[in-house]
């Protein structure tokens, strides 16, 4: 039977969230909403501002250190604060299902992806193995996984980060739920893919009257996508009503901000004459294929294939294109994290493929790289603080520990978190003010080149806008270049100089920023700019 559209699948009432040891800290304060069957209801807002703690507590999977001090959350009739933890475990992923923010760090490293949906489909269906392998292989397919016959035997780690969130996703839908929490769900995802994806989420909402939270910091995927929507700030719902009406009339100052952060599409930085300061020349990246018992090379994926472009003094060169196209195994062969197959890549007049890790490293502190995952690439035993100071202590920066620790404290300032911070650990924060912690580290030893791996794809609009004018003031002020790694086209006119689109290990477009986006000429730039979701 179809379900009335306006029924309403789950309540959140008066909602609060606080510190279990400062209860008088609330990090989700008074909240309430409703998810309707058949609706997306989109929660946006800053990172930190409770977005994704509000999405955990309806599955009671809230950290140890938080517990909710007040509210009720209501599924078909029952409280699910009064239900035991085994009932709670029929309801999670059947009824309840969550797209994670952090891929990497949500599935098991030592499980095929093949396998974690499978864990799904066992625990909540009556299906066959030979039955479950199959919608397995279905989901991957379903959400956009190439060759998912093969890649379901594959682990988490030989997936690019966009690949990850797909299986992320596809393990969500596995069971058919009735409500789906979506926490960034396209966060790594390029736009194409993107557009897939919502288009699947759209798709299910309306066929299976889904009842869906979609919390994200991009508005035009809110705008495009969601029905009804609800803006947080500091813990609170300040605003919230239908789509249409938000974007035609928003009614706090916040609001407006977030609308007015998005990034305009018709200013573009003019291309640099500079001297090349980075120069890549017919560079490949080869991965063998192994099969059978010996492991023997059957053959080889072309992670890059024969690429060149350069990088000027001061200048940015956006390199995008699609999850596993192969932007971010040519930045890690730069950094020669990648032995390369073939080509050369130069550093003003040295040769860095050439060169040992030991001759590597006085190299290391003038190319720099902020990765697209902050979680994973931070030590979870060290404070920010620490994190921060490693590379000026091991790349011999020369500073005092007063002047290190005055540094930490400024670069803090500047990405827009707390000096009090340094004493934190990553878990401690949020998705976006991790990344905000990667960046502060990059800028800490005073590179030349930085390698922006998705740098500000966990960040919400007006926190990008922020870190994305930090990254053109440090630009002006001490030439550092950039190689700017991104799926998120509409940051590129404002960000880079020149633009170059990579699709399955090629360059199939590249020139200055305007040239690029105003007149495409390969069909593949053309659909990449098709698929960008605006808020008009």
């Amino acid at each position: 039977m179809m379900k009335n559209r306006e029924s309403v699948a789950l309540s959140v009432d008066r909602l609060s969230v606080s510190l279990r040891h400062s209860p008088y800290t609330p990090i989700v304060e008074d909240v309430s909403f409703e998810l309707r069957n058949g609706e997306i209801y989109a929660l946006v807002g800053e990172s930190g501002s409770g977005k994704s703690v509000a999405a955990l507590s309806i599955l009671r999977l809230l950290p140890d250190a938080l517990k909710i001090t007040q509210g009720r959350i209501t599924l078909a009739d029952t409280n699910i604060f009064n239900l035991t933890e085994h009932e709670m475990c029929k309801v999670r992923g059947k009824k309840i299902a969550m797209i994670f923010q952090d891929a990497l760090t949500a599935l098991n490293p030592v499980h095929t992806v093949g396998q974690q949906i499978e864990e799904t489909l066992k625990l909540h269906t009556t299906l066959n193995s030979t039955e479950i392998r199959e919608r397995c292989t279905e989901l991957l397919g379903e959400v956009g996984i190439p060759d998912p016959e093969k890649r379901i035997d594959w682990y988490p780690h030989q997936m690019s980060g966009g690949q990850q969130q797909r299986v992320m996703i596809a393990i969500a839908l596995a069971c058919e739920p009735d409500i789906l929490l979506a926490d960034e769900p396209t966060t790594a995802l390029d736009v194409t893919i993107q557009k897939q994806i919502l288009k699947l989420v759209q798709t299910l909402t309306n066929s299976r009257q889904l009842a869906v939270l979609l919390i994200t910091h991009d508005m035009g995927v809110v705008r495009q996508t969601a029905d009804r929507i609800g803006v947080m700030y500091q813990g609170q719902i300040i605003e919230q009503g239908n789509c249409a009406d938000f974007f035609a009339n928003p009614q706090e100052d916040y609001s407006r901000r977030l609308i007015n952060s998005l990034p305009a599409m018709d200013s573009y930085r003019p291309a640099t004459e500079e001297i090349p300061l980075l120069k890549v020349e017919n560079l490949s990246v080869h991965f063998p294929i192994r099969k059978g018992l010996f492991q023997r090379i059957h053959s080889h994926t072309r992670a890059v294939d024969d690429i060149s472009f350069t990088i000027g003094k001061g200048e940015t060169l956006a390199l995008v294109g699609e999850s596993g196209c192969g932007k971010t195994t040519t930045g890690r062969a730069i950094l020669n994290l990648e032995p390369i197959t073939s080509g050369k890549i130069w550093y003003n007049d040295r040769q860095l493929n050439n060169l040992s890790r030991k001759e590597m490293m006085p190299l290391r502190k003038k190319i720099q790289v902020i990765f697209q995952n902050p979680f994973s690439s931070m030590n979870p035993r060290m404070t920010v603080g620490n994190i921060i100071e490693e590379g000026m202590v091991s790349l011999g920066l020369g500073l005092s520990a007063r002047e290190r620790q005055e540094r930490i404290e400024s670069l803090l300032k500047r990405v827009r978190l707390e000096p009090e911070h340094c004493q934190r650990y990553p878990h401690e924060f949020s998705g976006g003010q991790r990344q905000r912690v990667a960046i502060a580290r990059a800028l800490a030893v005073e590179p030349d080149l930085i390698i922006c791996d998705e740098p500000t794809s966990a960040l919400d609009v007006s926190i990008r806008a922020e870190v994305l004018d930090l990254l053109l003031e440090l630009q002006s002020e001490l030439q550092v270049s950039y190689l700017f790694i991104t799926h998120d086209l509409s940051i590129i006119p404002h960000l880079a100089h020149r633009v170059a689109v990579m699709q399955g290990g090629k360059i199939v477009e590249q020139g200055k920023t305007e040239a690029v986006l105003m007149s495409p000429e390969h069909p593949y730039t053309r659909q990449l700019l098709a698929a960008v979701p605006t808020t008009c």
